[in-house]
């Protein structure tokens, strides 16, 4: 009876591993692969962490100086044309 169970969980495990593949390659969801950039919340960490220590602010002015320049690439806007 218990060895049913667990098999039945790991069954099911695997299932939703497949089902969240399956939503990830769809581009629904990131599952397995992970986007490169950081979130709101790190950016705030590396501010909190810019002000205890002092060394770490060309950190935060890099990732700014990065910001800016993208969106100063000069390129048209990736819209449709009309």
């Amino acid at each position: 009876m218990i060895l049913a169970g667990l098999a039945a969980a790991i069954g099911g495990l695997y299932a939703l591993h497949c089902l969240a593949i399956w939503a990830e390659r769809r581009g629904w969801i990131y599952y397995v692969k992970r986007r490169g950039t950081s979130g709101a919340l790190g950016t705030a960490f590396l501010e909190i962490q810019s002000i205890m220590e002092p060394g770490k602010r060309y950190v935060v002015e890099e990732r700014s100086r990065q910001v800016v320049g993208n969106q100063d690439s000069g390129d048209p806007p990736s819209g449709p044309s009309s």
